[in-house]
């Protein structure tokens, strides 16, 4: 039986497209209130995943409640109370901002009363008021998915699901996304969102990391990491290619990764292996090599666990 406190709650949920599994066996439960960010590489399984709890998709196999309502049964009401972003959220780029929220609202059917007051609080909220007489088309790229965020948010929902919100967004853009959100969440609101960066999914009370279909694990960033087997060192070379040539394969590396220009080696004790690591590297002509601790990232854990299942399977 699902939470009565649960926004989402999915029981063996599962999707297929011919011979792929799109989704295998998804077990999920998202408390209101709470941010919870799906993480994965393009085709694990995130906008799937999506479509079927929106109600736009139904489940080959086991099933999923969005705000207690069945997503099969329900999925009509269900739309009514959520707030959906996809990838490509459908502006019309020959119309104004004010525009594109006066349609938004007219396919809400928000009450004109309430949309007077709420238009110029989501124009404010995603600092677009000066720009309520431009085009969408003429737009950047930050500002149109802000401009898709308002139109999500016209009617109210319970729930915002977001799908790559910020995918091929800027930097800046992206942090300033992620602030709204921040305050929508203080305001009570539930939050969904799947993204492809690791370092934005830090942002959520909780993380999942999906990877061909699977959940591999779900919990607080910081707990996800704990799960991390062994321990990472940052080392810096002079070359970052001869170094890694170096270390791979040593018999005390469990695993070398080159990041910016440095090395990210996980080893089982950091103080025991560092002489024999200095040492190969003294042998490639590396030598005056210097080494930090480090602590590690969802990313890192992410790429643990996929290498352990490739090694297994």
């Amino acid at each position: 039986m699902p939470s009565p406190d649960a926004a989402i709650d999915t029981q063996d949920l599962g999707k297929r497209f011919g011979a792929l599994e799109a989704v295998r066996g998804l077990r999920l439960s998202v408390d209101r209130g709470e941010s919870f960010a799906l993480v994965g590489p393009d085709g694990a399984g995130k906008t799937t995943t999506i479509r079927m709890l929106c109600g736009i998709m139904d489940p080959d196999q086991g099933s999923a409640t969005v705000l207690g309502l069945d997503s099969v049964k329900k999925a009509e009401a269900i739309k009514e109370r959520i707030g959906y972003m996809p990838q490509r959220f459908g502006l019309y780029d020959d119309l104004t901002v004010d525009e594109n929220m006066a349609f938004y609202a007219d396919l809400y059917q928000v009450p004109l009363a309430t949309r007077r007051q709420k238009v110029p609080e989501l124009l404010g909220f995603s600092n677009l008021t000066p720009f309520r007489g431009r085009l969408a088309g003429q737009l950047s790229g930050g500002m149109r998915q802000k401009l898709g965020l308002a139109c999500a948010l016209i009617h109210t929902p319970e729930l915002l699901i977001l799908d790559e919100p910020t995918c091929g967004v800027d930097p800046v853009s992206r942090r300033e996304f992620w602030h709204i959100l921040y305050r929508l969440l203080a305001g009570g609101m539930t939050i969904f969102v799947s993204t492809a960066y690791l370092d934005e999914a830090e942002r959520a009370h909780r993380v999942g990391l999906m990877h061909k279909g699977r959940l591999l694990v779900a919990d607080t960033p910081a707990a996800v990491r704990a799960q991390f087997e062994g321990q990472l060192m940052e080392v810096r070379v002079d070359d970052l290619r001869a170094g890694h040539q170096a270390l791979e394969g040593h018999p005390q590396v469990l695993r070398v990764l080159a990041r910016g220009d440095r090395l990210m080696v996980t080893v089982a004790d950091r103080e025991r292996a560092w002489p024999g690591l200095a040492a190969a590297l003294d042998q490639a002509g590396l030598g005056g090599a210097r080494w930090l601790a480090a602590e590690p990232s969802l990313e890192d854990l992410f790429v643990q666990i996929i290498a352990e299942q490739g090694a297994a399977a």
